[in-house]
């Protein structure tokens, strides 16, 4: 969800200890979601944003009056419960699994050439792009049942106690909701999304949107609810402001230092990547061979499993680039995975059949 990261969150937009399915239940309606209408602290928010994004106060006003206070997001947007440990074998199976592979597959087949012309206008391969979707929405299943509007102005106005307070935040991304749909010629009331306000199939927040969304199928609109194209594009091109490198791996195989001391200074900058391949065998690590001839800086990045013992990997600046979408290691690597997976069944299939891929 790009970009919850303010809120701590998952994929630029969802708390990080919160699955991409969370983001997509639609609550019941309700006698307490009446509409904010125009109290005065709709009517000052209405003019701060109108000042701010140069938005004609009284549409801003007149929008926000529609919108409607929804107790369901204050309740999801609240951190999960504490005492659940993290397992990336769990998060791992929610993800990489048979039924989602194959979506992967079907999407990668409906959608090939605008993630060939990603791969050629931005070198982000497509096994990332679909792996993004598919965690993010199950390549659409899961896009949200929230009123845009809704979730963003209850963020803004009615931010709930208990969680350190991100209301400043979703006042900006409401205000650039209210560009976006301006810009667009959108009915802000129709839009739908994720209870932090994430939009379509690659679950971008509106900042998102008007800093990194491209109209990739050239037909003068940004579309993120329902062109492919433009999310595609849009996902390759975010990754790419944030520093994605062309022909990079992100991540290889690591044996961990069986030397504590070793083992916590490898861990010590996080996913940073810090460390040479001759530095991280200082300290005890073994890396695979093309990790051994890797010229760029690493991360030992380490994936907690409950009681279990930790799974390892090293990861690169690409690594990093990938939690830029969701600031989660366990997202980054969930994507990653699944990516991979759906590009091996599509190579088993070349092989089996002697065709090309569709």
């Amino acid at each position: 969800m790009v970009l919850l990261l303010a809120v701590g969150g998952a994929s630029a937009a969802q708390p990080i200890a919160t699955a991409p399915e969370r983001s997509a239940r639609t609550a019941p309606r309700s006698a307490a979601e009446a509409t904010y209408g125009r109290r005065d602290n709709v009517l000052r928010l209405a003019s701060d944003l109108a000042r701010a994004h140069g938005l004609d106060a009284d549409w801003v006003a007149s929008t926000l009056a529609q919108a409607r206070r929804v107790p369901a997001v204050m309740r999801l947007i609240m951190p999960a419960a504490p005492g659940q440990a993290k397992s990336w074998q769990a998060y791992r199976e929610r993800f990489i699994e048979p039924r989602r592979i194959q979506a992967g597959l079907d999407f990668w087949d409906a959608h090939e050439p605008w993630l060939e012309r990603a791969r050629q206008r931005y070198g982000v391969p497509p096994e990332l792009v679909v792996g993004i979707i598919g965690v993010e929405t199950f390549y659409g299943r899961y896009r949200g049942g929230f009123r845009v509007l809704d979730a963003l102005a209850t963020l803004s106005l009615d931010f709930p106690a208990g969680r350190s307070d991100r209301s400043a935040f979703f006042r900006d991304e409401l205000g650039h909701f209210l560009v976006w749909t301006r810009r667009e010629d959108l009915a802000p009331t129709a839009v739908k999304g994720s209870y932090a306000g994430a939009i379509g199939l690659g679950q971008f927040m509106p900042g998102s949107i008007l800093r990194h969304a491209v109209d990739f199928d050239d037909d003068g609109h940004v579309d993120m609810g329902h062109s492919a194209p433009d999310v595609i594009g849009s996902i390759a091109n975010f990754l790419v402001n944030h520093g994605w490198l062309v022909q990079e791996p992100t991540d290889f195989t690591v044996q961990v230092p069986t030397d504590p001391q070793g083992l916590a200074a490898l861990l010590e900058p996080d996913i940073e990547p810090t460390f040479s391949a001759a530095q991280f065998a200082e300290h005890g690590a073994r890396l695979d061979d093309a990790g051994g001839r890797y010229a760029g800086p690493l991360a030992l990045v380490e994936l907690h499993n409950g009681d279990a013992p930790p799974s390892y990997v090293a990861g690169t600046r690409n690594f990093q680039v990938v939690t830029m979408y969701n600031r989660s290691s366990y997202y980054a690597m969930a994507v990653i995975e699944l990516g991979r997976a759906v590009a091996s069944r599509r190579a088993l299939r070349t092989a089996a059949t002697g065709d090309a891929p569709r």
